[in-house]
């Protein structure tokens, strides 16, 4: 593995900040944004106070292998990798994990199809047996597979955390136009990702889109189906019934869990294994869906 720094902050005094987040830090380029995603970790919604090392990396390499995997079949924010001269001093701290897109008009809904009983919809199931306003079979097992895959949206609370909210109550907030769009498209990407990695290993529990306007057309911004956005299991060890072990920052919570924290600032700093562990398993996720090196960390791209 090709040694590099844990990036935790970008600074680009000659570009304007045109938006910084959990883990991207965004730049303003004039007609398009340059995506820049860092090592930060956040869990239960709190910045941890050390990263993983390539992290944002391999979320921009997979992103940007799905972009190309999906093509003209799929609109997205995504223009290239190529960085602007502008930021030629900053070349090694940038590469690999910075990304040219489109300006957007976010649309502030988190769309999220699921396929699996898992994390806050087997919380919820548990107590109402819904999940997002959808009733579930009674009986059903923590990780099993729904009969067919869940549109669950979610909005942004006081707080920070992620709240499901119903169909018909995305409706009153973007209007049923919009709302089926979302459902639809969101449902499709997810079908046709889910059957591409299931061939190859990985099951794609579950996965968390934004969509925003461009020229007037629905597209897919920010990232997609990483293992910050996705729950990634390992196909041959899917046992429902239990938690699964998975190629994702689940490792991380589990952690937290394990030693108390009561899920408030500030973070407990990570251990040095469960740093290693977690970014093996965020390399893994690359390597088994792609089939290939993740880039700039294992190989000597950059």
């Amino acid at each position: 593995m090709t040694e590099r720094e844990v990036v935790l902050h970008v600074d680009i005094p000659e570009l304007p900040v045109y938006r910084r987040g959990k883990v991207r830090e965004v730049f303003d380029l004039g007609d398009c944004l340059l995506l820049v995603a860092t090592d930060r970790l956040s869990a239960f919604d709190v910045i941890l106070p050390n990263g993983i090392p390539g992290k944002g990396i391999v979320l921009t390499q997979l992103s940007v292998f799905w972009f190309r995997w999906f093509g003209d079949r799929l609109r997205t924010h995504f223009v290239t990798t190529e960085l602007p001269a502008i930021v030629d001093r900053y070349r090694r701290m940038l590469a690999g994990r910075s990304m040219v897109v489109r300006k957007a008009e976010r649309i502030d809904i988190e769309c999220v199809a699921r396929g699996y009983l898992a994390g806050s919809a087997w919380q919820e199931y548990r107590e109402t047996g819904c999940v997002a306003g959808i009733r579930l079979p009674p009986g059903m097992r923590e990780s099993e597979q729904l009969a067919e895959p869940i549109f669950t949206p979610a909005i942004k609370v006081d707080g920070g955390h992620d709240e499901n909210i119903s169909f018909e109550r995305l409706v009153e907030r973007v209007g049923s136009e919009l709302a089926r769009e979302l459902r639809e498209r969101t449902l499709w990407i997810y079908r046709v990702a889910e059957k591409y990695a299931r061939e190859r290993g990985v099951i794609i529990a579950d996965t968390k889109i934004e969509f925003g306007w461009i020229d007037g057309e629905l597209a897919v911004i920010d990232e997609l189906l990483t293992p910050d956005s996705s729950r990634f299991w390992d196909a041959e060890r899917y046992q429902p019934g239990r938690p699964q072990p998975s190629f994702d920052k689940q490792f991380v919570r589990d952690w937290l869990t394990t030693i108390g924290w009561n899920k408030q600032p500030p973070a407990p700093r990570l251990p040095a294994d469960v740093v290693e562990k977690t970014a093996e398993k965020y390399r893994e996720a690359y390597r088994r869906l792609t089939g290939q090196p993740v880039p700039y960390l294992e190989t000597e791209e950059g």
